[in-house]
C-alpha cells in the first residue's frame, strides 16, 4: 500500500476541511470513496457510524479505521498522523509567531487579559468536578481525596500523574460499585 496516498487522503481534508472533524468527514468521503476507492458509499457510511459511536474526534478516528484497513499499523500512524499534522504544523507556525513577538505591549496586554479567564474558567470546571463529587459519593470521601491530594502534593512533592493514579486506585477499590 502506498502510504503516500493514506497521507494525502487524510492530510488534505485536514487542511481545508475549515470546521474540524465534521466538516471534514465528506472531504474524506471523496477521497476514500472517489479518489482512491477503498471502499464503497455503503462501507464509508457504516464505518462513519462506527466511529460517531465511539468516543473521541471523528476524524482521527476515520484516520485510524481507515488506515489500518489499508497499511496496518503504520498505515494508522500515517492517517492519524496526516489528520493532525496541519493543527500541528499551524500551531509551531502561530508559536514562533507569538514567540517573536512576545515582547510586544499587544501581545502582553493580550497575555495579560487571557491568564483571568483562563483561571476563572478553571475555577468553574474544579467546582463543577467538586460538586458532582460531593454528590456522587458524598462529602466525607471528597475531603479524604481533597486533603490527600493536597499533602502528596504539596508537603510531599509527589508528582501529579502519581497523586492522579493514587486517586483512581482508591477510588476503583474503595468507590467501584
Amino acid at each position: 500500500m502506498n502510504y503516500w496516498q493514506i497521507f494525502l487522503a487524510f492530510f488534505i481534508p485536514g487542511i481545508v476541511g475549515y470546521g474540524g472533524g465534521p466538516a471534514s468527514i465528506p472531504l474524506v468521503e471523496n477521497e476514500v470513496v472517489g479518489r482512491f476507492h477503498w471502499m464503497s458509499v455503503q462501507d464509508f457510511s457504516e464505518m462513519l457510524a462506527m466511529a460517531n459511536a465511539l468516543p473521541g474526534p471523528i476524524a482521527t478516528k476515520m484516520a485510524g479505521f481507515i488506515g489500518f484497513q489499508q497499511g496496518g499499523v503504520l498505515g494508522t500512524v500515517v492517517g492519524v498522523f496526516a489528520t493532525v499534522a496541519p493543527s500541528l504544523i499551524l500551531m509551531i507556525v502561530l508559536l514562533s509567531v507569538l514567540n517573536k513577538f512576545k515582547d510586544s505591549p499587544k501581545v502582553k496586554t493580550m497575555t495579560a487579559l487571557i491568564r483571568p479567564t483562563i483561571a476563572i474558567l478553571l475555577g468553574g470546571m474544579a467546582y463543577s468536578f467538586f460538586h458532582t463529587s460531593y454528590v456522587d459519593v458524598g462529602i466525607w470521601q471528597t475531603i479524604l481525596l481533597v486533603a490527600g491530594s493536597f499533602i502528596l502534593l504539596e508537603k510531599v512533592k509527589l508528582n501529579p500523574a502519581i497523586v492522579i493514579v493514587f486517586a483512581l486506585v482508591y477510588g476503583g477499590v474503595f468507590l467501584g460499585s
